[in-house]
């Protein structure tokens, strides 16, 4: 299959719909009508382009069905897309399927984003910039309001997409999304997930590919009557990203067909891949354990425990950033090097925590412990604090892919 050709702006002058919003539900009979009605009236009122709203039902057993046809017959921009099986991911592979709009975007029917972010999303794609446009909660200039739940559940969520995956976006799940047809066209079949993972599986693979990925900081509200079995996501989010994880390492997904000729990924990672990157992480890191083990053995001949632990840890954690740093994560030359041995110390400051802790804790059960339980219970820490080492350096201090986030937009 050919390149995508490269990207041109969209005509000013168009009688066909250029944005077409997809609105995905299961039983939301309550929600339904006031939320169309009002992301209606906004499009009318500040969208300068024909566009239509598609109700995408995935297996509603309330009202839904009714009330959405009844909308789509009153109003002339809407439409009623019936599914007779459930999932969101579902229903928009439906939708955006079958819409010749040029542009296809989804907002949860809750509106829990704020509309005015709506042009900004969209308008990137329009005029040629980005291939995919996402609403993130996670920006500096984002606004949110959301229990504490929900806030550690996504950051945690997509601390860990930047840890497994080595993604560069920061919020895979905010529901608020857009993409050109033309890439939807060849993006969608390699997508599996039917659910809630279907944003993360899209973004990984149109990032993999070299597309280019517009954040919009977004205004957001929580709603608290949201049906989301928080667990059940969880556990399909993470089968999901060990599923494509696995493809990805063994180069099963055909992402060459997604990349746009000059465009292509100028910015792929540079590390191999995770498999790649474990390989060499763990060489540094056996070689760099030998070395604690015997800097913590000579110093513990003139000092206390703690700091010869304390000590041994920091000329490991110097030495194992900067070997990381070159060997595990390809980055190479001078810049950068103090802003990396400074994420490094804050990143040695948990392994400290989690041997000295180890230390503690042994010292206080069995105070008279040899100096070779010492030494193994050390290195049992160690290996914990290995692997939360490589998960802060591969997520936060060496991400694989630079950030595309955009601060502020203006049409």
């Amino acid at each position: 299959m050919d390149q995508l050709p490269l990207r041109t702006p969209l005509s000013a002058h168009h009688r066909e719909p250029v944005l077409d919003v997809v609105v995905p539900v299961f039983n939301e009979q309550a929600d339904l009508e006031p939320s169309v009605r009002r992301l209606h009236a906004h499009l009318r009122e500040t969208f300068p382009y024909p566009f239509r709203i598609t109700v995408a039902d995935n297996a509603s057993t309330d009202d839904t069905p009714r009330i959405a046809a009844r909308l789509a017959a009153e109003l002339p921009e809407a439409e009623w897309l019936r599914l007779a099986e459930k999932g969101r991911g579902r229903a928009l592979q439906a939708a955006w399927a079958g819409s010749r709009a040029p542009v296809l975007a989804y907002v949860d029917v809750d509106l829990s984003t704020d509309l005015n972010a709506l042009l900004p999303l969209v308008a990137p794609l329009i005029s040629g910039h980005s291939d995919i446009a996402i609403g993130t909660r996670l920006a500096r200039g984002s606004l949110v309001e959301r229990g504490p739940k929900r806030e550690v559940i996504s950051r945690c969520y997509n601390i860990l997409l930047r840890s497994t995956l080595s993604v560069g976006f920061s919020d895979a799940q905010c529901g608020f999304k857009a993409v050109r047809r033309d890439v939807a066209e060849r993006l969608l079949p390699l997508v599996k997930d039917t659910g809630w993972f279907f944003d993360t599986e899209l973004l990984v693979i149109a990032e993999r590919a070299g597309l280019r990925i517009h954040e919009v900081p977004v205004d957001w509200v929580d709603d608290p009557d949201s049906r989301v079995d928080i667990l059940a996501t969880a556990l399909a989010d993470l089968r999901g990203i060990a599923r494509i994880g696995r493809d990805l390492a063994r180069g099963k997904l055909p992402t060459a067909a997604l990349s746009r000729g000059a465009d292509a990924p100028a910015d792929a990672p540079r590390d191999g891949g995770l498999f790649g990157q474990l390989l060499r992480f763990g060489a540094v890191g056996a070689v760099s354990t030998v070395g604690y083990v015997l800097l913590y053995a000579a110093l513990r001949k003139v000092a206390e425990p703690q700091a010869a632990n304390a000590l041994a840890l920091l000329v490991c954690a110097i030495a194992n950033t900067a070997a990381n740093r070159r060997l595990t994560f390809g980055v190479r030359g001078r810049d950068g090097v103090l802003r990396h041995q400074s994420k490094g110390l804050l990143v040695f400051a948990v392994g400290l925590a989690l041997t000295s802790g180890s230390l503690s804790a042994l010292h206080h059960f069995a105070p008279g412990a040899a100096r070779a339980t010492e030494v193994g219970v050390l290195v049992a820490a160690n290996l914990g604090a290995t692997v939360v080492r490589f998960l802060l350096l591969r997520a936060w201090v060496f991400p694989g892919r630079r950030r595309r986030r955009t601060e502020s937009t203006a049409v």
